[in-house]
């Protein structure tokens, strides 16, 4: 028990120490491309390998973020939002790496195995998208919708909020009118 806490406890003070980078909207920029392993050991090209035109992806950088992506999952699931949603836990750095198996394995615990195949870690490349986003607020979800090209068409780090939700969706439903009607 002593050896898992301190192993926490050093990953925190880690994690925690890491270097803040200043939060950014990359609407209309390219999701860059990373390798990321899903809770059912699958690796997972990002963002060619998700499924769906359009996709939304939960970016969580801190543990604590997870109850922001639960708002947002549970929000919806209950709006009964026609996309695909992926969660991203985004860990950067050497030492995180080293515990990937015992985080992974702890995440694993606390979701459901239905769920496991949508919630991606991300250790290689997690720098790409801390700076693609910034890491202010870390406890903050990130909320990207991306399409089939990884564009990024809207995002969202500031703690869920309804208008935020309803703004999300009214982007989804946007886009499909247009590329319907082309």
């Amino acid at each position: 028990m002593f050896k898992f806490f301190t192993v926490g406890a050093l990953l925190l003070t880690l994690t925690a120490c890491a270097s803040v980078i200043e939060n950014r909207s990359p609407i209309n920029e390219t999701f860059p491309n990373v390798t990321g392993t899903n809770l059912n050991k699958q690796s997972i090209a990002i963002p060619d390998g998700l499924e769906g035109d359009l996709k939304v992806l939960l970016i969580g950088y801190v543990e604590r973020s997870q109850f922001d992506i639960d708002r947002w999952l549970i929000g919806l699931d209950m709006t009964q939002t026609p996309v695909p949603a992926y969660e991203l836990p985004t860990i950067a750095g050497m030492f995180p790496q080293m515990f990937e198996t015992f985080i992974d394995n702890g995440m694993r615990k606390g979701i459901p195995k239905s769920m496991w195949g949508g919630v991606i870690t991300i250790y290689d490349g997690a720098e790409k998208i801390t700076a693609l986003t910034g890491t202010e607020n870390r406890k903050n979800a990130r909320v990207i919708l991306i399409n089939s090209a990884g564009k990024i068409l809207y995002f969202y780090d500031r703690g869920f909020a309804v208008d935020a939700l309803n703004n999300l969706r009214e982007t989804i439903r946007e886009y499909q009118q247009q590329t319907a009607s082309k």
